[in-house]
């Protein structure tokens, strides 16, 4: 059972998630942030994941922290639930069409962290969450899951589709990377 549950609670945030790798896609989520419960409601619904997320966050100060930290509590929950990685895919991507967008994303699990997040957004929001935080939660779950991560946003003139757009690439991504190919550890070393 690839599965976790993880809470964390700090002066700013207190946040409890629970993830599912080999779901059906169901999700409950509630985070204060509209749009951002519903791309995390793409993600588990793209990627197959099991997702429920609760975060109670100081949003009267902005949405940073608690963006930032459910990326790295999803990210603990990422490397939690994969485990050893023995039998996985280790890599995925996917191009993904979002009406007039185009966005990509890949990913390798290979145990260490990195992004490159490449997505130039037309306005400062989508609804009331500032498009800025996408790279920061991207950055956390990154460097929480240690898996490499790149995001391109190809072209797009729909900020909510950019967004959209990139969501469901990295989901699809993730999903193939984590797949089971039954072929032990994809590495030469013998371990991710």
């Amino acid at each position: 059972m690839r599965q976790a549950s993880l809470i964390r609670k700090t002066n700013e945030t207190e946040i409890e998630l629970d993830l599912d790798i080999d779901g059906e896609g169901n999700s409950e989520v509630e985070t204060g942030m509209g749009f951002f419960d519903h791309m995390l409601s793409l993600f588990a619904k793209h990627s197959g994941c099991d997702l429920n997320v609760s975060c109670r966050g100081d949003l009267y100060v902005d949405t940073h922290h608690s963006v930032e930290d459910i990326g790295i509590v999803l990210g603990k929950a990422m490397k939690d639930a994969l485990g050893d990685k023995n039998g996985i895919r280790r890599y995925g991507a996917a191009l993904i069409p979002m009406d007039e967008t185009l966005a990509e994303a890949a990913v390798d699990l290979s145990g260490r962290s990195y992004l490159v997040f490449n997505a130039a957004f037309t306005a400062e929001k989508a609804g009331e969450f500032p498009l800025e935080m996408m790279e920061e939660f991207f950055r956390a779950l990154a460097h929480n899951a240690e898996m490499t991560l790149h995001i391109n946003l190809r072209y797009g003139k729909n900020n909510h589709h950019m967004a959209e757009g990139i969501f469901k690439a990295f989901a699809h991504a993730f999903q193939e990377a984590a797949a089971f190919d039954g072929n032990g550890v994809l590495s030469t070393k013998g371990v991710l």
